[in-house]
């Protein structure tokens, strides 16, 4: 097989056929891991450098924050919920008070303006640059809008039970706001949206099925739908134990799931096997102790050992299990990188 571009190679393993090779991305790559491996260079001069096959945009890499108290590092979000930064989330700063602490204030709610140019600036570059070479994909994240800034996420799980209604009100808040992000995201070019809020814990899922496909899917599900009528994948993340909820999230028609969480006790060989002819599987190379503690020889056993469970007939992309944060071995990362380059050439002929 002739070498494909890192489109190319994301296109066929969403569609479920095997690429040239395994291709690789990340949702995140802290600033502090890239200038550790090349000192001063730009998100994405580093796709280019280490020839990744997607550029992953990150809605938080998007969004400004007005500052509310400077001296201790507290902003507000553009839905009105107070943050803070910490040491360990400069992109990230932790909620310290949702926007709706009573339903009383949806009354008098005004939400943000999703078309305004500046959010596209730097996906409309993007494109402008990769368009054709690498996917560019832009992340969303409605349900971590509506458990993570409008309304405290115990709060809301409470709120599903005592007043669905008021539920549905948030949710019709993010849908509205997402329905055109998402399709200003597709007019401005990018090849792929991938949905990026949590549903799951360590332990299961973050609500119960019944709960998760009543109010947490629906909204997942009209993105697909609108991505779908314009041609373009739409994956979905989740870290956690998701096997009670995995059915209920591919009733929704997503392309992708990522990262099949190997902490939550998440088996990447037992995903393929159930779920492989049906979506394309991204992970799940251990981004906590393995790849920020570990050594080299273990991250390529790793990698090699995901290749074997998920890459036979394609539809697999290999990654970390979330993001290489701040916390990861910088050279772990490119020992990964490597890795898969080196054992993810098709056909395979790993043991």
């Amino acid at each position: 097989m002739q070498k494909l571009s890192g489109l190319e190679r994301m296109m066929r393993v969403i569609n479920l056929q095997e690429p040239d090779m395994v291709p690789t991305f990340e949702l995140d790559i802290d600033h502090r891991v890239i200038n550790a491996i090349k000192p001063g260079m730009s998100f994405e001069d580093f796709c280019d450098y280490m020839d990744l096959d997607a550029v992953c945009y990150h809605e938080l890499r998007t969004v400004r924050y007005e500052v509310v108290d400077k001296a201790k590092n507290i902003v507000r979000d553009q839905w009105g919920s107070l943050r803070q930064y910490t040491g360990a989330s400069q992109i990230n700063p932790m909620l310290i008070e949702p926007t709706i602490k009573s339903m009383k204030d949806l009354d008098s709610f005004v939400p943000p303006d999703p078309d305004l140019p500046w959010r596209f600036k730097d996906i409309e570059e993007g494109v402008k640059r990769f368009k054709g070479k690498r996917a560019v994909i832009a992340g969303v994240r409605p349900f971590f809008t509506v458990a993570d800034s409008l309304r405290a996420q115990d709060e809301l799980f409470k709120d599903m039970v005592r007043d669905p209604g008021a539920v549905d009100r948030l949710n019709q808040i993010a849908d509205d706001y997402y329905a055109k992000y998402v399709k200003n995201l597709i007019d401005v070019g990018v090849d792929i949206i991938i949905e990026t809020a949590d549903w799951a814990f360590t332990h299961g899922p973050m609500v119960s099925p019944k709960h998760t496909a009543r109010f947490i899917v629906p909204t997942l599900k009209k993105i697909v739908d609108y991505c779908h009528s314009r041609g373009i994948p739409c994956m979905k993340h989740t870290d956690g134990n998701i096997w009670a909820i995995f059915d209920i999230i591919l009733e929704a028609g997503i392309d992708a799931i990522n990262p099949i969480d190997p902490v939550a006790g998440m088996d990447l060989g037992e995903a393929k096997q159930k779920y492989g002819d049906r979506v394309c599987l991204m992970g799940n190379v251990d981004c906590g102790e393995l790849l920020s503690r570990g050594s080299r020889e273990e991250v390529r056993a790793a990698v090699k050992d995901c290749i074997r469970k998920a890459g036979k007939g394609g539809g697999y992309v290999c990654m970390s299990s979330n993001s290489i944060h701040s916390a990861v071995n910088p050279q772990n990362y490119v020992e990964m990188v490597k890795a898969i380059r080196e054992y993810g050439k098709y056909p395979l002929s790993l043991n």
